[in-house]
């Protein structure tokens, strides 16, 4: 008895030791939750139960059970969760980490050459055109200049220019130049400007007819298939340009009736309209109107031609095809070959078909303001969330609007707009595009000042580990040779703590790419010119790729000297290098006993090394 008594305790013992073992395997590989599941669970209980007498000499194991098979699937899927859920935790716990310092909460924010890595497109109008605020506005932060062709001519907008020209000669400061257009945008024409008063529960009439005078009665619209577009009950937005939201000069309309070419329509809040244009937005109604107007393609022919434009903002972009005839139509147009197409997201229709939109556009605007309108109040930060992720996954520049409608008439924005945009800092936002604030706000530069302290602030706690680990698990293996060095650039600068990553490029494709995966530092992209020839005359190309860097968060460019060409010599390369490393100097950027990687061509390899600065 004694001695079944002994062998009984060595085989516990054994097994003991044994539980303890895989015990500590599993937790090594984050599968400990399992494992509690197991020996705590009806299913551990049962598998015990059922479990034949091990052999002594086998370690003791739960996967021994004939149940195990069956639930194979289900505990591989609790494996994934538990995982998740450890990295989740984990990745969260650091996110919470940074900003643990109350005191640096009360700090000031500190003044940089650069004063956010997220960039800011300012919109200029009546508030912004002289080359005084123009020069504020570059000094606070805008690095890419929008002219809004819904109201202005061509005329009044190439002043603007020519002040900003002015400003950045001045300041030196780049900034790139994005034209919008109309687009397929239904309008209320008000030709004598006067006030007009809508009052709740009153009808009023949508016509057709421009040639009628607007009142509170009756609205004269640019759109004759409206009435075929809508039905009963269909809701319809009229207010001012660039609305905001927060003033009384927006009413929702309700369709009541059709009669021929007109509309009639319930006013469901009482409302002023001031001015000569207000914007007319059906809720998730199709109109049937081409992407570019013939309106849009004069100027685009015209004044985006004789400036170069940099960005071409696609008001209203519906399909993939709509992006490919705009690109069809810039190609013919010389230079604008290079411009880069910027699809707005504005309506429901637009989101049905992100994805194809995604893929044959040069990058995404999401427009919230009238997309604000066709989706309820709730989903619009899930389509933010699930749009921006896109975005950063394919390595395109995402741009969110209206963020700080209120800073339009106020010093200061709300709580929830500063919280609002550093949500869309942390939903990996690669620039923000101001609207009303400074086309027509009272206080155009401290609003980009603002916004971009925000930005700053957000960046910090940006939890840039798990947007790398994300990254590189979505673009899988094997990676190009590109993405291998732009991913193993940010990976070395990471563990270096370097202050700013230098990337050499001609396209501007590698240093885009480096910034796809979020460094915490600057990236300073060298754009070295390339000679071309028409067979008529010779140039220079590159001024476009380093401007069009400006929309790319943490993406600062460089034009370098054209005599040296982008794949050279070690030699050839380290002057441009001095160079660089000379403006990183010169703009705060580095410092004496800084390490800085560097990512080059020298003939045909792809080489990142890092150097440490001396005094």
């Amino acid at each position: 008895m004694c001695k079944k008594a002994n062998l009984s305790r060595d085989w516990k013992k054994r097994r003991e030791v044994s539980e303890r073992a895989e015990n500590k395997k599993y937790r090594k590989s984050g599968c400990s939750f399992c494992l509690w599941f197991f020996s705590h669970s009806p299913l551990g209980v049962r598998h015990r139960k059922f479990v034949s007498k091990p052999n002594p000499q086998e370690p003791y194991s739960i996967f021994h059970s004939p149940f195990i098979p069956f639930f194979f699937l289900r505990l591989h899927h609790l494996l994934s969760i538990a995982a998740d859920y450890s990295s989740t935790m984990h990745s969260n716990h650091l996110l919470l980490e940074e900003p643990i310092r109350m005191a640096s909460i009360l700090e000031p924010s500190k003044s940089s050459f650069f004063p956010a890595m997220t960039k800011i497109v300012g919109t200029l109008g009546p508030r912004s055109r002289s080359v005084e605020i123009i020069s504020g506005c570059l000094k606070a932060g805008m690095s890419v200049a929008r002219f809004d062709f819904s109201w202005g001519n061509s005329e009044y907008h190439q002043e603007t220019l020519e002040n900003l020209k002015a400003a950045v000669k001045s300041t030196k400061k780049l900034c790139a130049v994005m034209l919008d257009t109309v687009g397929p945008e239904l309008q209320v024409i008000n030709k004598t400007e006067k006030s007009i008063s809508l009052q709740e529960d009153a009808i009023v009439v949508l016509t057709p007819n421009q040639e009628l005078e607007a009142t509170s009665e009756l609205l004269p619209i640019n759109f004759t298939g409206l009435s075929k577009a809508v039905k009963k009950g269909d809701t319809i937005f009229v207010g001012q340009y660039l609305f905001t939201g927060s003033e009384s000069t927006s009413a929702w309309l309700e369709v009541s009736e059709v009669k021929g070419d007109d509309v009639v329509c319930v006013i469901k809040n009482s409302a002023t309209l001031a001015g000569s244009l207000f914007t007319l937005h059906g809720s998730q109604i199709h109109i049937n109107l081409p992407t570019l107007s013939d309106e849009d393609k004069e100027v685009i022919s015209s004044w985006g031609v004789q400036n170069k434009i940099d960005f071409l903002s696609l008001s209203y972009t519906r399909h993939a095809e709509d992006v490919r005839q705009a690109r069809e139509f810039l190609s013919k147009l010389g230079d604008l070959s290079q411009t880069q197409i910027f699809a707005k997201i504005e309506t429901v229709e637009g989101l049905t078909h992100f994805d194809e939109i995604l893929q044959a556009a040069d990058g995404i605007i999401l427009s919230r303001g009238n997309l604000g309108i066709d989706l309820p109040p709730e989903k619009v930060f899930l389509f933010q969330k699930a749009a921006l992720y896109k975005c950063n996954m394919a390595g395109k520049p995402a741009v969110v609007t209206r963020v700080v409608d209120s800073m339009t008439n106020n010093l200061r924005p709300t709580r929830a707009e500063a919280t609002d945009v550093a949500n869309a800092v942390l939903d990996g936002s690669d620039a923000i595009l101001l609207g009303a604030e400074t086309l027509r706000g009272l206080y155009p530069v401290e609003t980009i000042s603002t916004v971009g302290r925000i930005c700053a602030e957000s960046e910090k706690v940006f939890n840039q580990d798990l947007y790398f680990k994300k990254t590189v698990k979505f673009v899988g293996e094997p990676m190009t040779h590109l993405e291998s060095i732009a991913s193993s650039a940010v990976r070395a600068a990471i563990k270096v703590k370097a202050s700013v990553i230098i990337c050499f490029t001609s396209s501007g494709r590698a240093a885009r790419l480096i910034a796809k995966y979020r460094p915490t530092m600057p990236v300073i992209s060298v754009v070295i010119p390339r000679l071309k020839t028409n067979q008529l005359r010779w140039s220079f190309s590159g001024a476009f790729e380093a401007r069009q860097s400006l929309i790319v968060r943490g993406l600062f460019p460089m034009l370098a000297d054209p005599r040296h060409p982008a794949e050279s010599t070690s030699a050839t390369n380290e002057s441009v290098l001095k160079v660089a490393l000379d403006h990183g100097k010169a703009s705060g950027v580095i410092k004496s006993h800084d390490r800085v990687v560097v990512c080059q061509k020298v003939g045909d390899a792809s080489v990142v090394k890092i150097i440490e600065l001396e005094d």
